[in-house]
């Protein structure tokens, strides 16, 4: 084998292994902020805007990128963890506005969903 080969090989197993990192997938309740909460600081100490792709959540850690997917009509949306929440009984998410937009769930308010998300193990 060529160093050049053995180098690609090397490098392309390294990718393949930290790529590969666990996807939880789970499923709940998702709401999303009123319009009262525009302005005031998160949990991370980011202020809150209605018009970021960010939502809350009790218990992953702030940064974690999640998928969001609608179960009612399949409509998925990217949003970032940032703030704590919902501290309503039964609810796993809180989304931005326009998160909740993406996903068409404004008018019903409160929607079932799947959260994907990569698992960090520390």
């Amino acid at each position: 084998m060529t160093s050049i080969y053995k180098a690609s090989i090397i490098i392309f197993s390294t990718a393949s292994i930290f790529s590969c990192s666990p996807k939880t997938i789970e499923t709940g309740r998702a709401s999303y902020y009123a319009d009262k909460f525009e302005g005031r600081k998160t949990s991370n100490g980011e202020i809150f805007s209605q018009d970021k792709m960010t939502a809350a959540s009790k218990s992953l850690p702030f940064g974690t990128k999640v998928s969001v997917k609608n179960l009612t009509n399949g409509k998925t949306v990217k949003v970032r963890i940032n703030d704590r929440g919902p501290f309503v009984a039964g609810r796993t998410i809180d989304l931005s506005k326009k998160a909740a937009k993406k996903i068409d769930m404004v008018d019903e308010g409160v929607a079932d969903v799947e959260l994907k998300y990569k698992n960090k193990k520390s």
